[in-house]
């Protein structure tokens, strides 16, 4: 179990044009607009709205409400009892305001309430002040703000200067509610001095120290932290502790630098005792995309004088014409550094440039990708390690014949490293430098009608031709070509019952009966080795993964779905599904169950219950009591537990290259005990070795100012470069500054 990354503020999209500069605010027409007539008294309700201009900029309205507003003499204006004023995204609350015009002069007496930005981005709280006319420069007595409803700031005295600058002296900050009993928050930052820049949204602290209950843990002379309205900035994330039985106890710190509006990047030392680590990840959004690259570089006692590292990477960029460009990059100087940092748990890395257009009636992609392989039992100069790709897919629709028309062209090629050839003694199925390339052309034409008594009819009829040539394999040709014609026709005939209570049941048998010509191509299967048969290929053609090996002779598919939906809040699907063939298919593996002149009987089940309960099931039965394969999952989740489960039974296959059979257990659960408090479980148990193949258990504590997390985990697998690894972790975030509240179930209450 692995705690999730730090939250990185997400990267903007670049904008085609500059933001609009925002309206200034001009204070002075909020309590000069009273002023303009000459009288001596108000009314108790609105007093005046006006709209002026200054610098060629048109004002917003000024709005005034006072229980009492008149003028002292000709240069003091009052506003006594329940005072309100609005200014553009300003609100302010007091007891009395006094505006003296000769000097430009305001006096507010408090309580004092003052609001800005309609989602209240800061909050102003204070006993008095002492403020010049557009609120720019003055003092404020007994100041308590709150930023973005999160962050507190209080303090003795807090002065206003030149309309950016929030000094508070002698000032406490924290997130947590601070409650009147006396007893301090969980967390608070004590400092002498506290600048808050409201240009550069950040809070700069002079002689700061850091409490957790009161008590003094962390002195800092100078430090800075982002203010909560900041949604990028530079800085430090939520740092984490890591204990592992391998690499000993570390400490990860992540920075992150803003590298202009659009790019950032995050820098992570990860120092252990067994271990010198730096990650990085960088992004950069552009006006037609994005990219995004992960790696770390590490020297370390597990392999002594080298240096191992890693690279991902991702982009994804519109072009012209509606064409869409993406790659991936996937690379790692071992076969055991994601594993041994629990990087990721890929056994095979994928490298790919792709080039693609969809539209309503057409296709188009061309890609390149290559793979780097993990595995024990793989060699990277004998798989297919360089692949293209090439497709044109188009529709039709006839006016004469009716229906749809689909053509397709491709291209395939797929290249091995190695030189070597299969010689003369060893005519095996499998030759190490074997290269191929491949293209074929499907016409398919399917029409559909409504029969009487609703039974639907689909028929579908078509060719495909496919060429192959074979390099380095003296047990294949170095060429062969063929053609596939085939025809189906496809009956279904859905029943409706509707029952008692408001319940519909429908059931839908189906029917097919195909015939493809042609024959077995004598060239390699290396993409079609492995086929899952299950409801999303019942009624295809050809189950094979690619065009190396396709479906021939007459075959029957039989099949049913029943479904049923219940008012009360639940429903559930049945899918039975069996195929017979005319003569034996060879080329299918033994656990497909494709094989022979009957395949295993499929069973697909899924219920989904009110209450949140999931269950999926699905099996290949080649008799009553046994399978070839299965698997099922069933996932519960409440306001309190969440519960998911699975299990998977695949039998070995030699042509899958799977020497021994799987079955596994995985239990994932998650438990709120508390309403801060909630625990993590992690359980995966491999029932062939008869041994726990990793477990974990985690528990974090979250309320309105803290997120702490820890976790231990155990992988218990070897390999000849993986070893069994115990993992601890702990993080510490306070939120306001580096994480946003979840809820408000995580508030904590003063009693």
């Amino acid at each position: 179990m692995t705690l999730p990354a730090p939250t990185r503020p997400a990267l903007p999209l670049p904008r085609f044009f500059p933001r609009a500069p925002r309206p200034a605010k001009r204070w002075l027409a909020l309590l000069l607009a009273a002023l303009l007539p000459p009288v001596t008294a108000f009314p108790p309700l609105p007093v005046l709205a006006q709209t002026t201009a200054v610098a060629g900029e048109e004002e917003s309205a000024a709005l005034l409400m006072a229980d009492r507003v008149f003028l002292r003499d000709r240069d003091t204006l009052v506003a006594e009892g329940h005072v309100e004023a609005v200014y553009g995204d300003m609100q302010l609350s007091a007891a009395k305001v006094t505006y003296e015009r000769t000097t430009g002069k305001l006096s507010i007496e408090g309580p004092l309430y003052l609001i800005r930005g309609t989602d209240q981005e800061a909050v102003v709280l204070a006993d008095a002040a002492e403020l010049d006319r557009d609120f720019r420069n003055g003092l404020l007595s007994g100041a308590h703000v709150v930023l973005n409803q999160q962050v507190q700031l209080a303090a003795q005295q807090m002065n206003r200067v030149n309309g950016r600058y929030n000094q508070l002296y002698k000032a406490t900050v924290t997130s947590c509610h601070v409650c009147d009993n006396g007893k301090p928050p969980l967390w608070q930052i004590r400092a002498r001095r506290v600048v808050h820049d409201e240009a550069d949204q950040a809070l700069y602290f002079d002689q700061a120290q850091f409490q957790v209950m009161g008590v003094p843990i962390l002195y800092l002379p100078r430090l800075r932290l982002p203010d909560p309205t900041q949604t990028r900035a530079s800085g430090f994330l939520i740092p984490s502790l890591r204990r592992n039985s391998e690499l000993g106890t570390g400490v990860k710190v992540p920075y992150f630098l803003t590298l202009g509006e659009y790019r950032d990047m995050t820098i992570t030392p990860y120092i252990a005792q067994n271990s010198d680590t730096l990650e990085l990840t960088y992004r950069q959004n552009f006006t037609n995309g994005a990219i995004s690259f992960e790696g770390a570089v590490t020297k370390d006692e597990l392999q002594p004088g080298e240096t191992r590292a890693y690279l991902f990477g991702t982009g994804r960029f519109n072009l012209p014409h509606d064409y869409k460009l993406s790659f991936a990059i996937q690379s790692v100087t071992d076969d055991a550094y994601l594993t041994d940092y629990d990087y990721s748990d890929a056994d095979r890395l994928a490298s790919n440039l792709t080039v693609a257009r969809t539209q309503r009636d057409e296709n188009i992609r061309a890609a390149l990708t290559y793979y780097h392989t993990l595995r024990e039992n793989e060699i990277n100069s004998q798989i297919p390690s360089i692949i293209g790709d090439v497709s044109y897919e188009r529709r039709y629709f006839p006016r004469y014949a009716g229906g749809e028309l689909r053509m397709t062209l491709g291209a395939h090629s797929h290249y091995r490293y190695s030189d070597i050839d299969t010689d003369g003694s060893d005519y095996d199925t499998y030759a190490e430098g074997r290269d191929v390339t491949r293209y074929e052309l499907e016409a398919n034409w399917r029409r559909a009608w409504i029969l009487p008594v609703g039974i639907h009819a689909e028929i579908q009829t078509g060719a495909a031709f496919d060429h192959f040539e074979t390099r380095q394999d003296v047990s294949l040709p170095s060429s062969d070509t063929g053609v596939t014609p085939y025809v189906a026709g496809t009956l279904r005939m859905p029943l409706v019952r509707r029952g008692s209570r408001g319940v519909i049941d429908v059931i839908e048998p189906v029917l097919q009966y195909a015939w493809s010509g042609g024959h077995q191509l004598d060239v390699a299967n290396d993409e079609s080795v492995i086929v899952e048969f299950d409801e999303g290929n019942l009624l295809s053609l050809s189950r094979f993964a690619a065009a190396d090996r396709r479906e021939h002779g007459r075959r029957l598919t039989l099949g049913t779905t029943w479904t049923r939906y219940d008012p009360s809040g639940w429903n559930s699907t049945l899918a039975l599904g069996k195929i017979l063939r005319e003569t034996s298919e060879t080329d299918y593996s033994e656990s497909s169950g494709l094989t022979g002149t009957s395949s295993d009987l499929l069973l697909a089940y899924q219920v989904a219950m009110d209450n949140g309960l999931t269950v999926t099931a699905r099996g290949l039965f080649w008799d009553a009591f046994n399978v070839h394969k299965a698997e099922a999952r069933a996932a519960w989740s409440s306001d309190a537990v969440g519960l998911a489960a699975s299990y998977v039974w695949i039998e070995r296959d030699f042509a899958e290259s799977r020497f021994d059979d799987i079955s596994e257990w995985t239990v994932d659960a998650s438990y709120r005990f508390a309403p801060n408090w909630t625990g993590q479980a992690l359980w995966r148990y491999d029932i062939v070795q008869d041994r726990t193949a990793r477990a974990g258990v985690g528990v974090s504590y979250q309320n309105e100012c803290v997120d702490m997390r820890f976790s231990v985990s155990r992988r218990f697998t070897s390999s000849s470069t993986v070893t069994p690894s115990t993992d601890f972790a702990f993080t510490i975030g306070l939120r306001g500054f580096q994480a946003q509240a979840d809820g408000v179930s995580y508030d904590r209450t003063c009693k």
